[in-house]
């Protein structure tokens, strides 16, 4: 990355490199913004191929909550290891250690983006708390704040 600490990360290649999640439980499709130490910007494409649309729910297909809180926590920890300089492969990892705050505020579904943002609030000790938002078309769809907590390998 660059040395003012500030870049975007486009392709997926690129996201993989960050985190160790895979087909079918990697929510991230695209990190557009990307600032260490402070905040990162990203989005999903929601689809109906999505594994977990076949029961939830049959006919009247939603994400579920826990599901784009597992997204926000995915930007979070590509965040994570970028402030840090660390990735997967030096033996790191970032654990999802818990949540506050969370609230739902519409359902996305099927063909929504699910636009992403997540900013740094502290960074104590090897836990890291983050303030995130998601949106669909501008509209909120979830609030939150993440907690991870680094482990090695």
């Amino acid at each position: 990355m660059s040395e003012d600490k500030s870049s975007n990360i486009k392709y997926l290649a690129e996201i993989l490199e960050y985190l160790p999640h895979r087909y079918p439980f990697l929510l991230l499709d695209r990190v557009t913004e990307l600032t260490a130490g402070e905040d990162v910007r990203g989005y999903k494409n929601v689809t109906i191929n999505e594994p977990f649309f076949n029961g939830h729910f049959p006919n009247h297909p939603v994400m579920p909550g826990v599901l784009i809180v597992e997204a926000m926590a995915q930007l979070s920890g590509i965040l994570a290891f970028e402030t840090k300089e660390r990735r997967p492969s030096d033996g790191f990892i970032y654990y999802l250690a818990g949540t506050d705050k969370t609230r739902f505020k519409r359902p996305v579904v099927p063909g929504d983006q699910l636009t992403m943002y997540s900013r740094l609030k502290a960074d104590k000790r090897g836990v890291m708390k983050f303030v995130c938002e998601a949106a669909v078309d501008g509209e909120p769809a979830c609030v939150s704040e993440i907690i991870v907590m680094e482990r090695s390998l």
